[in-house]
């Protein structure tokens, strides 16, 4: 048993109001910089829908995350070494601009500028990427409240693998928001899809980032990720993903998106797992058994056994202690309410999500009925195949048992609260029936409706004195000659020069690199020279006009925009 930390996020999907608040702050935060202009690190999806990339999830197509050949061993989907050394000059698995969207912003100049004239002037939508007036077709939520699902709905690919019918009628169908992070998966296929080895897991709290000077740009990561959750920099030529703004983390701040989520519905928590048990976890035959051996995988940080096991691999006692108070540990193992996205791809994503009841009590209560009786929605959760499969192709491969599980407790949790506050003797049948005591679904209605900002976030801080002493993880089959880019066989200088081989041990990253962010080329939009647009700014440099002569305000400096080099401090 090798015990390993991770940082872990937990969402609550029946909390999520579709507000896109924590797209646009992790925007402002990461990616407001020229060359990511078409790049969410943190997008939230209307479902059903297509998704961002669209049809990201049909890996038939795009060939992400890993597969089992005929001898049952884990190989990536897109190929291993020898095929992406084949291809490296051209990848076609990849989306194209058209796939994500065209982004835009509008020439708010003519607003205030336009002459006297008869017409009212308008803003005309005007391409970030040419600067020429652009039709909008398509966006990073085009699916948004279910917006123009007729004629989208059927290329959802988890609709697809659906056998049940599901009604376009807007007023028929279902629809609940899914927000979409990097998963920084246990056995990342972005990290084992890169050639030069700039793409790394951090062994101190599981954090994947990319080297900015070892990244040459090849892009065989975002081909390797199924969630599409790398994306490429058109003005660096390097890819850039979700840092878990690993600055925050490391003095124990929660993340961008998490600090400014309108319905809090985000828990982030440290979990121990057996880093000699990722493989073989991930490699297991059946997918539906996928999701409990991922489970299985995580450790009780309360096993005295664990504990001195955490304790010989170096992990430190607050750290251990942080994992006992986590959040994510108690709903994915206490509480069994959390389920991972996408089992399936054998990724072992750590990013795990609390399906929705919504929908569910949303059809009980249209129909008349008592949306928040416990033996109605029981009965009727069972019965509702289609939000129940939908949610099952999502979050265990099509297994719906574990999910109506889920959904149960969900729904003992409001009958049992409800008669709480209303002064009435709470039905303790209601908690037995699925599993739990009446003081176990207290607690965890706290943590999920009132829990405190302490509550939420338990994040341990970084231990800048142990940093040299760690090992930086390239993918989590490497280490046995997997079927990596970054494996045994990628040793030395390699053909593509001193980036390729073993990646070099990281120190922890300070909390003031955030400030070192690559400044755009110019502050100003397409349309409007002489002018600062401020929506397009992203805040370094000092635009003439913006602030009084010898305000010494908006100085910022060129850096890197994904990850420290290895070796800063």
């Amino acid at each position: 048993m090798r015990v390993m930390g991770q940082m872990t996020m937990v969402m609550n999907l029946d909390k999520c109001i579709g507000c896109h608040t924590c797209s646009v702050t992790c925007k402002q935060a990461w990616t407001n910089r020229t060359g990511t202009e078409y790049v969410w690190f943190n997008n939230v999806e209307t479902r059903p829908g297509l998704g961002y990339p669209r049809t990201y999830q049909d890996q038939e197509r795009w060939q992400g995350g890993w597969t089992l050949n005929r001898r049952g061993k884990l190989t990536l989907r897109a190929g291993g070494r020898w095929k992406k050394l084949a291809s490296i000059f051209f990848n076609p698995k990849m989306p194209d601009i058209h796939d994500y969207y065209e982004p835009w912003t509008y020439e708010y100049d003519m607003l205030l500028s336009a002459p006297a004239q008869e017409h009212t002037p308008v803003a005309r939508p005007k391409s970030l990427l040419s600067g020429e007036n652009m039709k909008i077709s398509w966006s990073a939520n085009w699916d948004d409240n279910l917006g123009g699902s007729t004629a989208t709905m059927q290329d959802d690919p988890v609709l697809q693998h659906m056998s049940s019918h599901v009604a376009e009628e807007f007023e028929q169908t279902f629809m609940f928001y899914l927000p979409r992070i990097c998963e920084h998966c246990l056995n990342p296929a972005c990290v084992a899809s890169c050639p030069s080895g700039a793409m790394y897991k951090r062994a101190e709290d599981g954090i994947v980032l990319v080297d900015q000077d070892q990244c040459r740009g090849w892009r065989m990561c975002v081909t390797g990720c199924p969630y599409k959750k790398v994306y490429f920099n058109h003005k660096t030529g390097k890819a850039e993903k979700c840092t878990l703004c690993y600055p925050r983390i490391e003095v124990g701040m929660p993340t961008v998106c998490s600090e400014t989520c309108v319905g809090r519905l985000r828990y982030l928590g440290l979990v121990l797992y057996d880093a000699d048990r990722v493989g073989e976890a991930a490699a297991t035959p059946d997918e539906q058994d996928l999701f409990a051996a991922q489970r299985s995988v995580l450790l009780d940080p309360h096993d005295p056994d664990v504990v001195a096991a955490a304790r010989r691999d170096g992990i430190p006692d607050d750290w251990i202690d942080a994992a006992q108070r986590s959040p994510a540990w108690r709903l994915i193992h206490d509480y069994e309410v959390a389920l991972p996205l996408h089992p399936e791809y054998r990724t072992l994503p750590m990013v795990w999500y609390i399906p929705p009841l919504s929908p569910v009590v949303d059809v009980v209560t249209s129909s008349g009925n008592d949306g928040e009786d416990g033996r109605t929605l029981f009965a009727a959760i069972s019965r509702m195949r289609i939000p129940l499969e939908y949610l099952a192709g999502l979050f265990t491969a099509g297994d719906t048992r574990p999910v109506e599980r889920v959904l149960r407790r969900l729904a003992a949790m409001r009958s049992y609260m409800r008669d709480v506050n209303l002064g009435r003797e709470p039905v303790e049948a209601t908690a037995s029936a699925v599993g739990m005591t009446g003081d176990e679904v207290r607690e965890m209605y706290r943590l999920l409706a009132i829990a405190k900002y302490d509550e939420r976030y338990v994040i341990p801080t970084a231990h800048a004195e142990i940093a040299d002493d760690l090992e930086e993880m390239a993918c989590s089959l490497d280490f046995e000659g997997g079927p990596g880019m970054g494996g045994q066989g990628m040793q030395g200088a390699g053909p593509f020069g001193s980036s390729s081989g073993q990646p070099t041990p990281v120190a922890v990253e300070n909390f003031h690199a955030l400030a070192s962010r690559q400044t755009a080329d110019s502050p100003y939009g397409p349309t409007t020279p002489g002018r600062v647009n401020l929506l397009n700014w992203d805040g370094n440099g000092r635009p003439d006009g913006l602030f009084p002569p010898g305000d010494g305000t908006g100085d910022g400096t060129g850096g890197s925009a994904n990850g420290a080099p290895r070796g800063a401090s």
